[in-house]
């Protein structure tokens, strides 16, 4: 069982609390949800990008199975960590989707289970509260990730859209990831601009290239372009941008912020 690492930090730990939360920051309209590929959501503290986390996720119709990737801030664990264990939230346990899970383990030689990535990772963990208020079912599948090659990417993608097609199920692909760290609001929206234009052009080694190139600091790059490769191969056709912004809406501080992004992948 794997315990909450950012309880009572990213997000309230008490459930009642929680909840409350999570209803404040999703749309109050969701009847018009969208059935879609994928999403790109943020993943720091809900006083920051919770706001644009719940109004991502919450524009979307969200099915019993949801692969989460996400970036590995602690370098623990394998470089692509799958952990099979069951999730203990604050709202209820969250099962491990285990049938998509051995795909993918089977299909892949560099899909590993290792639940040490996992134990004091962030960016999968914040996304949970808001699927689990949408999906009373949801079970799901997740993956960190760090220091990939392009060529490596387009591997784990192939592997993930092959084992969606085969599967006679829906499932949704979440790419967790905050935009440009600790910079002038100026510089972080430039960019940040310079990294959404390619995946709003479905261009994912562009993405990678950019990122790469330019030293912007998107800590979940390589998930985005993962999960934007796999959208491509499951005949992903337009992505579309929910909103962008950044701490400094908060804190006030426009000299040291983080960028804050919502995407939809169709």
């Amino acid at each position: 069982m794997r315990q909450p690492a950012v309880a009572n930090r990213f997000y309230p730990g008490n459930p009642d609390e929680l909840r409350r939360t999570v209803l404040s920051l999703l749309p109050e309209k969701r009847d018009e949800k969208k059935k879609t590929l994928g999403i790109i959501a943020p993943h720091a503290g809900y006083i920051y990008s919770g706001s644009m986390a719940g109004k991502t996720i919450g524009s979307v119709e969200i099915p019993q199975t949801v692969i989460i990737i996400g970036p590995n801030h602690h370098g623990r664990g394998a470089k692509v960590a799958l952990s099979t264990a069951d999730w203990k939230m604050p709202g209820g346990i969250v099962p491990c989707a285990s049938d998509i899970a051995s795909q993918l383990i089977a299909a892949s030689n560099l899909i590993s289970e290792d639940e040490n990535a996992h134990q004091m990772e962030h960016s999968l963990e914040v996304q949970i509260p808001f699927l689990q208020e949408l999906q009373q079912n949801l079970q799901i599948v997740p993956i960190t990730v760090s220091g990939l090659r392009f060529a490596e990417c387009l591997d784990v993608a192939q592997t993930i859209s092959t084992v969606i097609g085969n599967s006679k199920e829906d499932i949704l692909l979440l790419a967790s990831t905050d935009m440009s760290h600790y910079e002038s609001r100026s510089d972080a929206s430039a960019k940040d601009k310079r990294a959404l234009d390619k995946v709003l052009a479905l261009d994912p080694e562009g993405l990678y290239q950019t990122v790469m190139n330019e030293r912007i600091s998107m800590c979940g790059f390589i998930p985005v372009a993962i999960i934007l490769q796999a959208a491509i191969n499951l005949g992903g056709s337009s992505a579309e941008l929910v909103g962008y912004t950044d701490s400094g809406i908060v804190s006030g501080d426009t000299d040291q912020v983080v960028g804050y992004a919502g995407l939809i992948i169709n």
